[in-house]
């Protein structure tokens, strides 16, 4: 890998996504590597440019229109690279295969007129074993892209920090922290926001990072539920409780809104959640080792200096925030 110190030739790009919390780090740091970054946002998308740097050059339309893409997107100029941090909110199929397969699609072609050569695409590591609709509309256009003949990175990340610090504030008012099963039914590596906004730069400028499938982990070693609810109470100095949810609870919520969803349409989509969850509940987001179809935690690439614990640590003494969004489960 190339010294993230060193500075590159600056270059011009496109982002997509750049509201979320994935896409402003990256978006940072590529404007922190000396790059033109023009972010492509819904209109009065939420935070705009009170989240993003003033750095950034904001463009709005609708990005599964593949006309604006092209007219209030690219506007017939070149660009070097297209980035996308871009996902469905919800995961259901409607939703997944709108944005993560077609979006994407579009994005694509409009970025080839526009003389793009490269393209970075945060996926997901959970596509490796895929159950869920979002899963299979990530994989369709991670083989469109593959076969565009364009250089391309796809960045399959394990855990985002957000993703578990749903449980802090029960924690902090004495309520158990939850997990499924035993607690130790999955593990994963957390990476920071901003451990990997600079991993997605890195990606436009290592050679050794293109045309490769990159699943990556932050540092330190693979967590279960379990040893995050241990962590959180010995942060916060309470006494432990954990709280043991079964798994043949999902199994249950699945199968009644499942056949609720043949009568009730909107149903179908909350048992698409449920089935999401369950997934989260049991498969680890670790690189999957296809010979044994097991997890390994040994085989997931770590980068970036935060940990978790650092995180939860800032967050305690309110010196970080986190916008749960979707991420509040519990």
């Amino acid at each position: 890998m190339i010294d993230p110190a060193a500075r590159p030739e600056p270059r011009r790009i496109l982002m997509l996504g750049a509201t979320g919390t994935i896409g402003r780090a990256t978006v940072r740091a590529l404007l922190a590597r000396g790059h033109e970054v023009v972010c492509f946002l819904r209109p009065r998308s939420p935070g705009g440019r009170t989240h993003l740097p003033d750095g950034a050059i904001l463009r709005y339309g609708d990005v599964t229109d593949p006309v604006s893409l092209a007219r209030d997107g690219f506007r017939n100029e070149r660009f070097d690279a297209l980035l996308s941090c871009l996902a469905s909110r919800t995961g259901v199929p409607r939703d997944a295969w709108e944005i993560d397969h077609k979006a994407h699609s579009d994005a694509l072609a409009a970025a080839r007129a526009a003389g793009v050569t490269q393209v970075v695409l945060l996926s997901a590591i959970c596509v490796q074993r895929p159950l869920l609709a979002f899963q299979q509309a990530k994989l369709a256009f991670e083989d469109e892209l593959m076969r565009s003949g364009l250089d391309w990175s796809i960045v399959r990340p394990t855990a985002f920090f957000k993703s578990l610090s749903g449980q802090v504030k029960r924690v902090q008012e004495g309520r158990p922290f939850l997990v499924f099963g035993n607690g130790e039914l999955t593990a994963c590596k957390p990476i920071s926001d901003d451990d990997l906004g600079r991993y997605m730069a890195l990606c436009l400028e290592d050679p050794a990072l293109r045309n490769r499938i990159l699943p990556i982990g932050g540092p330190g070693p693979a967590l279960t539920p379990r040893a995050q609810a241990e962590m959180l109470f010995r942060l916060t100095g309470r006494e432990p409780k954990v709280r043991h949810v079964p798994v043949a609870l999902l199994d249950t919520i699945i199968a009644v809104l499942s056949t609720l969803g043949r009568v009730v349409p909107k149903l179908r989509d909350k048992a698409e959640l449920a089935r999401i969850g369950r997934y989260y509940a049991t498969e680890s987001m670790l690189v999957l080792d296809p010979a044994t179809g097991r997890y390994d935690a040994d085989a997931t690439p770590s980068f970036g200096q935060e940990t978790l614990e650092e995180f939860y640590t800032r967050l305690l003494r309110g010196e970080a925030t986190v916008d749960l969004g979707e991420h509040a489960v519990f």
